[in-house]
C-alpha cells in the first residue's frame, strides 16, 4: 500500500478520502487555496501544502501545482476526487510520467469515455444498448436535419464533451433545429473549448439509473448494484437512491452481466459508473460513463458494507479485487439528499456565508444515519466553489423504512446562517408520487414546479 497520498480536491470529498486512506494506513497530504485556509478538510490530513489563490483555476485546477506537492512532500499517489481534475486525460496521464499513482483509470481510457460520442460508440461495440441516434459527432446542421427525420423528433442535442447540462438542447420540431443547433454548439465550446455535438433521441419522463463498477488490474471485474438518481434540477442531482425502485433483481443480474462484460472487455480498470436512460417501458439506454467516484457513492456502501474509495486505493497500489460477484450482498435500502447552500425559492441562487447553527441528529445510530460533510458550526462557506455542504444519507431495513428515517432526520435538522436545501429535500420526501417509487426526471419541473 502506498506510504502517503496527496488528496487533490477540497471540501466533503477530501475529508472522504482522507477517511479512507487512514483506515488503510496510509498518511495523507491535503492541499488548499487561500480560500480553504481554515477548512477542516485541511485540518484532517496529516500535511497540507497552500497552491495558490481562492479561485479554482488559481488552485485547484493547476496541475502543475498539484504535481510539484505531491513531490515535495514524497507522496506516492494522487486521488483526485470528483470535479476539478478528476477526468482531466492529461493531469492522470501527467502523474503515471512524474511516477505517480493516478486513482482512478488511465488517461487514455479518460479520454475515451469523456467523448460521450465515442463513448457511445465504444459500449454499443462492447454489447450494451444505446439510445438511437448519430454514432458520432455531427459535421454539419444537415446531418442533423437528416438524422433527426429519420428517427423523428423529439431529439436531444447534447456536447460530446459536455456535462452538467451545458452544451444540451431538446428539440421538439424541424422549426426549431437550427436554432437550438447554434445554441448548443456556443454553450459548448465555451464552457469546454469544444463546440461538437451529437443527437439522439429524446425520450420524455424517463429515469436516470446508473451502475457502480469496480475492475482490477488483473482483469477482474464487478458490479455493485444500481442507483437512481432521477431526482434532478437542470440535470444536477438533488437526491439519490439504491436500489431503484424501478429495477428487478433479474434486471440487475441480467444489466449487470452485461456491464462487466463490457467493462472488462474495453480494459477499464479503477472505479466507475455507467449510466442509462429508462424509457417508460423500462428498457434501458446507455448514456455515458463516469470515470471517477460520484458523490453519490454512499449510498451503494450503505447497502452493500464496501467502502469503494478504499478499493479505488487498493486498485491503484496494485492489489486484486478481494471479492467476486458471488460475494457482493445487497442489504435494506438507502437515500442521500446533497445539502446545498442554494435557495430554492430565488432560482436555487448561492448562498455562501458563516455557517451560525449544524446540527444533525442520529449520526451515532448504529450506522443507520450519516453525514458526509466537511462543515461544522463556524466555518464560513466560501464563494468561489460549489455549493454543496454535505450529504445526508441513511439506511432502512426496506424503502418505506428509508424515506421515514431520511424524513424525521431532516426535520430535526438545523442549519443556520446560509438558506439551504433542506425544505426542498423534506418536501420531497413526503410527496406522493416520490413515496410510490413512481416518478421521472421530470419531478422536479413537473411535480414541485421548480
Amino acid at each position: 500500500m502506498f506510504r502517503k497520498l496527496l488528496i487533490a480536491n477540497r471540501g466533503e470529498i477530501a475529508v472522504r478520502i482522507n477517511r479512507a486512506a487512514h483506515a488503510l494506513g496510509v498518511r495523507t497530504v491535503a492541499v488548499y487555496s487561500e480560500a480553504d485556509r481554515l477548512s477542516p478538510h485541511v485540518e484532517a490530513a496529516d500535511e497540507k501544502v497552500c497552491i495558490g489563490g481562492p479561485r479554482s483555476d488559481q488552485s485547484y485546477l493547476r496541475a502543475d501545482a498539484l504535481l510539484q506537492a505531491a513531490e515535495m512532500t514524497d507522496c506516492q499517489a494522487i486521488h483526485p476526487g470528483y470535479g476539478f481534475l478528476a477526468e482531466n486525460a492529461l493531469f492522470a496521464a501527467r502523474c503515471q510520467q512524474h511516477r505517480l499513482a493516478f486513482v482512478g483509470p488511465s488517461g487514455r481510457m479518460i479520454q475515451v469515455m469523456g467523448d460521450k460520442a465515442v463513448a457511445k460508440r465504444t459500449m454499443k461495440e462492447a454489447g450494451l444498448p444505446t439510445i438511437p441516434g448519430s454514432d458520432g459527432i455531427l459535421a454539419s446542421l444537415e446531418e442533423a436535419r437528416g438524422l433527426a427525420g429519420r428517427i423523428g423528433y423529439p431529439v436531444l442535442l447534447k456536447a460530446t464533451a459536455g456535462g452538467g447540462g451545458k452544451g444540451m438542447r431538446v428539440v421538439l420540431d424541424q422549426s426549431e433545429l437550427e436554432e437550438k443547433y447554434q445554441e448548443a454548439r456556443l454553450e459548448a465550446d465555451k464552457a469546454f473549448g469544444n463546440p461538437a455535438l451529437y443527437l439522439e433521441k429524446f425520450i420524455n419522463n424517463g429515469r436516470h439509473i446508473e451502475f457502480q463498477i469496480l475492475a482490477d488490474n488483473f482483469g477482474n471485474v464487478i458490479h455493485l448494484g444500481e442507483r437512481e438518481c432521477s431526482i434532478q434540477r437542470k440535470n444536477q442531482k438533488l437526491v439519490e437512491e439504491s436500489p431503484s425502485p424501478a429495477i428487478s433483481a433479474s434486471i440487475r443480474k441480467k444489466m449487470g452481466d452485461r456491464i462487466v462484460k463490457a467493462i472488462r472487455q474495453i480494459g477499464y480498470v479503477n472505479a466507475g459508473t455507467v449510466e442509462f436512460f429508462m424509457d417508460p417501458e423500462g428498457q434501458l439506454y446507455f448514456m455515458e460513463m463516469n470515470t471517477r467516484l460520484q458523490v453519490e457513492h454512499p449510498v451503494t456502501e450503505m447497502i452493500t458494507g464496501l467502502d469503494i474509495v478504499q478499493e479505488q486505493l487498493k486498485i491503484a497500489a496494485q492489489y486484486q479485487l478481494g471479492l467476486s460477484q458471488k460475494d457482493v450482498q445487497f442489504e435494506g435500502h438507502s437515500l442521500e439528499c446533497r445539502i446545498n447552500a442554494e435557495d430554492p425559492d430565488n432560482n436555487f441562487q448561492p448562498n455562501p456565508g458563516k455557517i451560525t447553527r449544524f446540527e444533525v441528529p442520529g449520526l451515532e445510530r448504529d450506522g443507520a444515519v450519516r453525514l458526509d460533510s466537511h462543515v461544522r458550526e463556524g466555518y464560513t462557506i466560501p464563494p468561489y466553489y460549489d455549493s454543496l455542504i454535505g450529504k445526508l444519507i441513511v439506511h432502512g431495513q426496506d424503502r418505506a423504512g428509508a424515506i421515514e428515517l431520511m424524513r424525521s432526520t431532516l426535520e430535526q435538522t438545523r442549519i443556520e446562517g446560509v438558506t439551504t436545501t433542506i425544505g426542498l429535500h423534506r418536501t420531497i420526501m413526503k410527496q406522493s408520487e416520490f413515496i410510490e417509487g413512481k416518478y421521472s426526471t421530470r419531478f422536479i419541473p413537473d411535480i414541485l414546479k421548480l
